[in-house]
């Protein structure tokens, strides 16, 4: 694969869609580059390794974000099965069963792309319930 140097615009507008505040359409009218030339660039193997570095970069930060409050998290559900709602702590008892088991991980066949047997493994849906309940914690 054949990498080209990114021209300031095209870098602009990589750190554009990696701000999240616009839109990949507001972010080339602001920038007056077409949605064709766009195209162009997404045929580029260097546009596309960077646009590829920066979501990998993101994936990190948040693996490293929830590996830092995985603890947290885990010990608020803990706690929460002494609430004084039933229906709460028969959830935190339901989540804290269906968490995924160490030793059943490390037995599951494992590709390429998996992480390594050191790192913990948290089903998405459970990360979303446990970085919710810290966003209203804080």
């Amino acid at each position: 694969m054949k990498k080209s140097a990114l021209t300031k615009k095209q870098m602009s507008v990589i750190d554009e869609m990696f701000a999240g505040e616009l839109d990949i359409s507001a972010i080339l009218e602001k920038h007056k580059s077409s949605p064709r030339l766009y195209d162009k660039w997404l045929a580029d193997d260097g546009f596309k390794a960077e646009f590829t570095r920066r979501i990998e970069w993101l994936n990190l930060q948040s693996q490293a974000l929830i590996a830092r409050y995985a603890s947290f998290a885990a010990a608020k559900l803990v706690a929460l099965t002494d609430s004084e709602k039933e229906e709460v702590r028969r959830k935190a008892c339901l989540d804290i069963i269906s968490l995924p088991r160490l030793d059943e991980r490390k037995s599951a066949p494992q590709n390429s792309d998996a992480a390594d047997d050191s790192e913990p493994y948290l089903h998405p849906q459970i990360a979303s319930r446990l970085l919710e309940a810290l966003a209203k914690e804080k």
